[in-house]
């Protein structure tokens, strides 16, 4: 069947907290929609590639990406808990980025003055163990320029469980300012668990951010949005980007085109205090920063 054909391509991988929170019987559930093999992703479009942003032109070292001033991004591991079928590293090939010695990594950073922020990034770089993470917090630590950790990570959505005192332990213990960014898209998955695991996080004294990407039949409407950023912000969230869909290939059936997402942010203003409305951009590769659409 084509859809099987789909999750050969890129394998469907969903954990059961996640799945607990669809509605059953529903196959337009907008969680399931996220996660769900369609036969949509083996058709062709134009300007739709493996690789939009050209991540894999141009790495300093294995596993290192350089993309903005003053920021550099580890991709520490190729694991996710949830495959997100509108992922813009859905081909991005893990084995071959992640093979880089650690040691020759942070010489690297040590030597890039002008760094003042490391994002941890994947895959997800919450599936990695503590105590993979923490030494590697540590290490980071001990490059006086650096200011900020990033993590960009799923997790506390979908395995909120995964938000546990060693987590919360070196996260609490590092001098670097910690920025958690989730990605959340859809309101329902805000629920009381997930709530407690951003609850704990933000006592760590971390800033919390959510980025969302604007995807057809997930969350392009004006009440969807709006009553995410008003959930996230009862959370202690803030929201910070929603994301014009990367042009990957697979994922041309969410595609929402640019001028309805124009309307919708203009919907939002109307709706919310302007802290609670989220940035909508695009990436363009080569780009010195994310581009602003309104």
């Amino acid at each position: 069947p084509p859809a099987l054909s789909a999750h050969r391509q890129f394998r469907l991988k969903v954990p059961r907290p996640f799945v607990e929170k669809m509605e059953r019987g529903n196959p337009e559930d907008p969680l399931l929609r996220q996660v769900w093999c369609h036969l949509d992703e083996l058709r062709e479009a134009p300007g739709f590639v493996a690789d939009p942003l050209r991540e894999q032109a141009g790495h300093p070292l294995p596993g290192l990406l350089q993309k903005y001033h003053g920021r550099a991004l580890l991709v520490v591991t190729g694991a996710c808990a949830l495959h997100c079928r509108y992922c813009f590293r859905r081909h991005f090939p893990y084995g071959e980025a992640s093979g880089g010695e650690m040691g020759e990594t942070l010489a690297w950073l040590r030597a890039e003055s002008s760094l003042r922020e490391v994002l941890l990034s994947g895959g997800d770089p919450l599936s990695l163990p503590d105590e993979r993470l923490a030494p590697l917090v540590t290490a980071l630590e001990g490059i006086p320029h650096l200011q900020r950790l990033r993590l960009h990570t799923r997790l506390p959505v979908v395995v909120p469980q995964r938000v546990d005192d060693a987590l919360l332990g070196w996260i609490g213990a590092t001098r670097l300012r910690v920025v958690v960014v989730i990605h959340v898209n859809h309101p329902r998955e805000l629920d009381p668990e997930v709530g407690e695991a951003l609850n704990r996080l933000a006592s760590t004294g971390a800033t919390l951010l959510n980025q969302s990407v604007l995807l057809r039949g997930v969350n392009d409407s004006v009440d969807c949005l709006a009553e995410l950023s008003e959930r996230l912000f009862e959370r202690g969230v803030l929201p910070y980007y929603l994301h014009q869909l990367d042009p990957v290939a697979g994922a041309v059936h969410f595609e929402v085109p640019v001028e309805e997402g124009k309307a919708l942010m203009e919907a939002l203003r109307a709706r919310l205090p302007g802290y609670l409305v989220p940035r909508l951009v695009r990436e363009e590769a080569g780009s010195a920063a994310k581009i602003p659409i309104l």
